[in-house]
């Protein structure tokens, strides 16, 4: 049992297991997106097209990455929070 559980936490990016911690105004990859919301990539990004999903930031050439305080803002609002 101990043996799954460390198996399990090792394959949870650290970014979605401390999501609760990070601050507003750090930045997310799709892969830690894709478990937020529980959506394939494809998904997330028909979503940023169609305004469902706020869109991302491009970091550098290779790098985009979605702002933690809008990601919570969306969330919370399709929660009814």
């Amino acid at each position: 049992m101990q043996q799954l559980k460390s198996e399990l936490t090792q394959a949870i990016p650290e970014a979605l297991a401390n999501f609760d911690q990070l601050p507003n105004s750090a930045y997310i990859r799709l892969n830690v997106l894709k478990r937020l919301y529980g959506i394939s990539a494809a998904s997330c990004w028909r979503g940023v097209k169609n305004g469902t999903i706020p869109s991302p930031k491009k970091i550098s050439e290779r790098c985009t990455a979605w702002n933690v305080g809008q990601i919570r803002a969306n969330l919370a609002l399709k929660a009814g929070v």
